[in-house]
This record gives C-alpha cells, structure tokens and sequence, in this order.
C-alpha cells in the first residue's frame, strides 16, 4: 500500500458510523414511506400514485384502466421501488372497509374483509374516484412545490392541494424505527363542520370542536364505548379507543335465540372472528353456543351464533366481547410529517395546519389566476389599441420588411410593449369585423372584473 493510498483512510469509531448510518435510514423510512404529510394525509406511494392516475387522465367520468397499467406509471416515472408495494397501497385506496372515503375507484378483486387478498395487477382495473379529483384540484396552478423525480426527467409535487382533510377522514397507520402512527377515519360532514368552527371562533377550544366532531367514524361501522379516550386523544394526540361490534339477539322457534353480528370493529377480519368463536365453544369455553354461520353476500355483512335452549344472550355477548376481536382497541397516535420533521398533533393544531395548507393553496392559485387574467388583459389593450387605428396598423405592416420591423413601429407609433405588438402582427383578419370587436371589448370588462376579484 502507497502512502499516497494510506492517506485516504480515515479511521473511525464502529459506533458513531453506525449511529449515523442508522439515524439516516430511520429519517428516510420515516419521511419517505411511513408518516403521512399533515397536510393531504398521504405517504409518498399513495400521492404518487393519485399524481400519475391524474397525469394519465383517469378521472372519474373516463374508463378504467388496467391497474398494471397504473403500476407501471407509478414505477416508471416517480417510486422506484417494488411492484407489490405500489400496488397493495393501491389496493387499500380502493377498499370501503379500510378507507372511510377511497380514494381509487377499483373494478375486479380487491379482497374483502375476510382478510381475503385482491387479485394480480393484470386482472383488475382502476381510476379516480370522485373526492379524489378535490385532493388533486388546481394541481396544475402551481399551488404546491414540486422536486425532481429520481432520474430528474420529472416533476412530483411534494404535497397535493387537497380540498378535503384527508388525514382526519381517512386516517392513516405506519411503522416508522423509533416511532409509529396511527390516525383513526373521521366521517366528512363533521370535520367540516369542526374546521368551520376553527375559522369562525375567534378563541377555539376542545370542547367547542367536539360539539362538532365527537369522535372517530370507522367505516366497518359498531360501537365505540366510552368517550375518555376519544379527548384523550384530541387532547395529547395519543388515546385508547374500545371498538365494539353491533351485535342484535334475534329469537327463533323453541324459545332459542341467536346472536347476529352485522358490524365489526375497524381493521378486525371477519373470519378471525369466527374462528375465535369456533375454537372457543371446541374448547368448552362457550357451552350456551350450539352453532356458527357465516350468512355474509353482496348486501353486506352478516354472520350468525346460534345459542342453545334456555341460553341467556346478554350472558353469551358479555364472554363474547371479552374472548374474542368483537371489542378490540384501537391506539391512536396522531403523529405526521410536518415540513418533513414528525410531530405529535392534537385536534387543534391537526385541523389549524390544515386550514394553513389551504389558505397558501388558495394565495398560489389567486396569484396564478391573476399573472394569467394580467397578460390576458395586456394582449387584449394592444388588440383594442390597433383596432382604434388599424388603417395606420395596416399601412406600417404593408411597409414593413419584415415582422421584426414592424413589431418596432408599432411600439412607437401605439405606444405598446414588444408582447402587444406580436399579439397585433399574429391577428386573425376576422377580429377586424364589429362583432368580434364588441366581443373583445366585453372580454376586456370581464377580465377587469376577474383581476380585481382576485
């Protein structure tokens, strides 16, 4: 070994190297896979896959597609990682039973709440559904930050406009190293209830909040038993939630009774469930149960325990509820990405970064509409102006050697800028008849209109 080789060596410590090689790899699992950004309530993979679906044009009133078709995009242009992540994220979008509110319109095999898997990319298809057209409304007016994508030959935005409070609506759960998240769904019409409260109250406090957001609304429906963990979690962003399913006791002939279960606790499969309940009547656990059915179709879910003669119902749900996943717990940790760093949010300042995200959307998309209405008023003067004197317009374009010289004497002769004379030099001959002249003129006053509302 040369001295010169010898000099590039630097000794170092195993533990700092391994410290900071651990601290990088956790912040980039923790910003670039598990935490969802506060403001759209979506992980990388998730928004990256609404942006391609949007670029593809997969909107609600247009055909599926191939949801391999969808994946490919996803791949190819903005996650490069494996197909199976990109699709199972996929797939949960489209899900009614772990999302409250999907956000991809799925048509084939997307599993079930048996815990039954979706079929391969290739066989089933996919666009937009309705809400997800609002997280991705005005996009395409500059109201986000974009990067470059990982070969820089594209653009992705950082974060979606987002109209709706996705991350209360949806909720959202992910293992990060070190820490984890896990935001219950919320039903719509009482979030946006919630942040008009937090607009209009001058002073908004929990209890003001909670007359308009009670709780948490999980899409697989049941119960859920007391309130204290509910503002608990509001309160300190953590809290323990008791999930009950709906259970309804129904009598049948020969004084019998059965239990039917028509709701479950969110994120509990249903054949878990029954199973539980098999193998704890095998075991002698529940003598008063004398048969299981699943009687589950199309219109939803049902599944039926048959109770012996003499049996008491409220007895049988009582070691029900207490054996098996018909009451579970749900743990809530309301930790997001806020500007990149993971931060623990209460209700409060949940919905306040929120209500932030949409005011700077709606100053970038008035800015934007306003640098546009500005030029457009700006071409639409000059047009106006050479009409006023179009004899003289003609007479220097006719004179003229060539556009370049033209353009020069029209600056000078109207007073116009080098933008208002090309707009005239590139004038069709029919915007010289009265019709299309009033038409201009009514277009002027209507920009003028627009410029000072924005």
């Amino acid at each position: 070994m040369t001295a010169q080789t010898r000099e590039r060596i630097l000794p170092r410590l195993i533990e700092q190297e391994m410290r900071e090689s651990f601290l990088d790899y956790s912040m980039s699992v923790i910003v670039q896979r598990a935490l969802p950004d506060v403001r759209d309530g979506l992980k990388p993979v998730h928004r990256r896959i609404l942006f391609a679906m949007h670029e593809a044009g997969l909107r609600p009133d247009r055909p599926y597609k191939k949801s391999a078709t969808v994946v490919g995009d996803v791949l190819g242009k903005y996650h490069p990682h494996g197909d199976s992540a990109v699709y199972d994220a996929l797939v949960r979008m489209v899900q009614d039973f772990s999302l409250r509110y999907p956000l991809v319109d799925g048509q084939g095999n997307f599993g079930s709440i048996d815990g039954d898997s979706a079929a391969a990319y290739r066989y089933t298809e996919s666009k937009l559904a309705p809400i997800a057209v609002d997280v991705l409304a005005d996009i395409e007016k500059e109201t986000v930050d974009v990067v470059e994508n990982f070969d820089g030959q594209r653009t992705e935005p950082t974060v979606l406009p987002s109209r709706v409070p996705n991350l209360l609506i949806n909720g959202s759960s992910g293992i990060a190293v070190g820490l984890s998240t896990n935001v219950p769904p919320h039903n719509l019409r009482e979030v946006a209830a919630a942040l008009r409260a937090l607009i209009e109250e001058p002073d908004p406090t929990l209890d003001i909040l909670m007359k308009h957001l009670p709780g948490p609304d999980f899409p697989t429906g049941g119960f859920i038993v007391g309130r204290d963990g509910i503002r608990q979690m509001y309160e300190t962003g953590r809290g323990r939630i008791i999930m009950r399913a709906r259970i309804v006791k129904e009598a049948l002939r020969g004084g019998k009774e059965q239990l039917v279960v028509t709701e479950l606790p969110y994120a509990v499969s249903k054949t878990r469930i029954i199973r539980q309940i098999a193998d704890l009547a095998r075991r002698g656990g529940a003598p008063d149960i004398s048969d299981i059915r699943d009687e589950s179709d199309r219109d939803g879910l049902r599944f039926v325990v048959e109770l012996k003669r003499g049996a008491k119902a409220g007895k049988v749900i009582k070691l029900l509820l207490k054996k098996t996943s018909l009451q579970s717990t749900f743990g809530a940790i309301m930790i997001a990405l806020d500007h990149g760093e993971p931060k623990e949010f209460t209700l409060v300042r949940l919905l306040e970064r929120f209500r932030d995200h949409r005011v700077e959307v709606i100053q970038r998309r008035s800015l934007y509409d306003l640098e546009k209405a500005q030029a457009e008023r700006h071409i639409a003067e000059g047009l106006m102006a050479a009409l006023g004197a179009i004899d003289e317009v003609i007479r220097i374009i006719r004179a003229s050697a060539d556009r370049s010289e033209a353009s020069v004497k029209l600056q000078d002769l109207l007073g116009l800028s080098e933008i208002q004379a090309d707009a005239i030099l590139s004038m069709r001959l029919a915007k010289l008849t009265s019709l299309e002249q009033e038409e201009l003129g009514r277009r002027l006053k209507e920009l003028k209109v627009v410029i000072k509302h924005l």
